[in-house]
């Protein structure tokens, strides 16, 4: 069997980056703190802020503008203050405004900013400076969410459940938000201390204030924010759900050919799994996927040599793989992709192909990731597909024959990233694809160090082999 190898070198918050480019000799400004309250009634989510609780609890203001003149202090004052309960975390903010007119609300889809002011809280749940969360809701109630890593950068692609409700009373307009502790991740120490920020958006100024301040020349987001403390023995709840389903498809095709069927029916079930093994790590896992709702691609015409790398849709391969997006080594698009043999297919004399599927069909995927305490990022990601054929048809006889075009294959992960002082760190990925059969196998591994405070990238190794004789263009996993 041939054998080849080759070796080769190698927060921003959404509406706050047309900053100019960072100095390595910028210093942060000092971290604030924020104490929170615990309290023992209930709170009622409806955007008025009106138990006596909040008024009890120490109030978060003085913002500072990021833009567009940094370093500026808000003239509307922001008024913010935390509570936390054994299940969740409560935030009210206060967003004063100088007239009803100054307040811009508009309704969008989730995850869409428009034309709207805004308030968002910026949780450092492990205070390593390097990963968050940001939970933002709008002046219509609209929300948006995402995580923070350096490998992924600001991912809006992460989706939790959480509430939050707002109102307008004069010229104010008001934020009140319920996080559960289920939709985040920390340790089960028995105080916490968390990295926290707040951020304030008038659309109508365009203009952006933090809380702690978030220095355009100082490199790195998550690294400028405050801190919160005063959270007592909370335990990190069970994160366990089940989601199973069920999908039926008719397709109606009135241009097929005679003596195939112009309608076609299937029906497909499996489930998905997300299990919080502990207050570190989570468990994704989805059994027979349908991916069959998920956006499709724009087609393109490629007269390039190379393939055409399409955003991803999936959720499944959205959500929570950030540590597996380490160096670029990842392309999800090739998991459950077009059957590698799929323009192999010929019909000989008097026949025709009746089926030749253009995807290959998943039969599970499994994720494990999180951080450790002394901050070692583990994620292992593996996933099966089964064997696709295609079907030939004597045009003469009837007869059918059934030709391979993707064997079984099996495809695998392996992340090690270990957060050092200094906003820096170090990672080690190993990718893998397993083919039965004569057709290609394919595996590479890399490894780097970052320092996001010098701003250098410096590569450690990447090698990458491929065994059963060489890799068409679009080479499973690897770029």
């Amino acid at each position: 069997m041939p054998f080849a190898c080759h070796f080769r070198g190698w927060g921003h918050f959404a509406v706050a980056q047309q900053t100019p480019a960072p100095t390595s000799s910028a210093t942060a400004a000092p971290k604030r703190q924020l104490q929170a309250l615990r309290i023992t009634e209930p709170i009622k989510l409806d955007g008025e802020l009106n138990e006596a609780m909040w008024q009890q609890a120490t109030v978060a203001t003085d913002f500072i503008q990021q833009r567009p003149n940094p370093g500026v202090p808000e003239k509307q004052k922001t008024e913010v203050r935390i509570l936390y309960d054994d299940a969740n975390l409560y935030i009210g903010a206060i967003m004063h405004d100088i007239s009803p007119d100054s307040i811009l609300r508009e309704m969008t889809q989730r995850d869409q900013f428009g034309n709207t002011d805004l308030f968002s809280i910026f949780l450092d749940t492990y205070n390593d400076k390097l990963n968050g969360y940001n939970f933002t809701v709008t002046t219509s109630g609209v929300q948006l969410d995402a995580r923070y890593s350096p490998a992924s950068g600001e991912d809006w692609n992460w989706n939790a459940v959480w509430d939050a409700q707002t109102s307008q009373r004069g010229t104010d307009w008001i934020a009140e938000m319920r996080i559960p502790y289920s939709a985040i991740r920390f340790s089960k120490a028995p105080e916490q201390l968390w990295g926290l920020n707040f951020a304030r958006q008038r659309k109508r100024d365009n203009a952006q204030f933090f809380w702690n301040e978030v220095k355009p020349e100082v490199d790195g987001f998550v690294n400028q924010w405050g801190e919160l403390r005063g959270i007592q023995n909370v335990e990190p709840p069970l994160r366990l759900s089940l989601t199973p389903y069920v999908s039926a498809y008719v397709n109606h095709n009135p241009l097929n050919a005679d003596g195939t069927r112009r309608t076609t029916t299937s029906f497909n079930g499996g489930a998905d799994l997300k299990w919080g093994i502990n207050e570190s790590f989570t468990l994704d896992a989805t059994l027979v996927p349908d991916f069959g709702q998920v956006q499709s691609d724009n087609q393109v015409l490629n007269l390039s040599p190379f393939e055409v790398q399409f955003n991803e849709n999936r959720q499944f391969f959205t959500e929570g793989t950030e540590l597996f997006n380490k160096g670029n080594l990842f392309y999800s698009r090739r998991v459950g992709a077009t059957p590698i043999g799929f323009y192999n297919v010929a019909a000989g004399e008097n026949e025709k192909i009746v089926r030749n599927p253009t995807e290959t069909r998943l039969l599970n995927a499994t994720k494990v990731s999180g951080r450790t305490s002394k901050g070692l990022g583990v994620g292992l990601f593996n996933a099966l597909s089964n064997d696709v054929y295609a079907t030939v048809r004597n045009t003469e006889t009837g007869e059918e024959r059934e030709v391979q075009t993707q064997p079984f294959s099996n495809y695998n992960i392996a992340v090690l990233d270990q957060s050092l002082k200094n906003n820096s760190y170090v990672s080690l990925i190993n990718t893998n694809v397993t083919r039965w059969g004569k057709t290609y196998d394919a595996n590479v591994t890399g490894g780097f160090f970052a320092s996001l405070t010098r701003r250098t990238r410096m590569p450690l190794m990447a090698a990458s082999c491929i065994r059963g004789g060489a890799a068409p263009p679009s080479a499973p996993m690897t770029k």
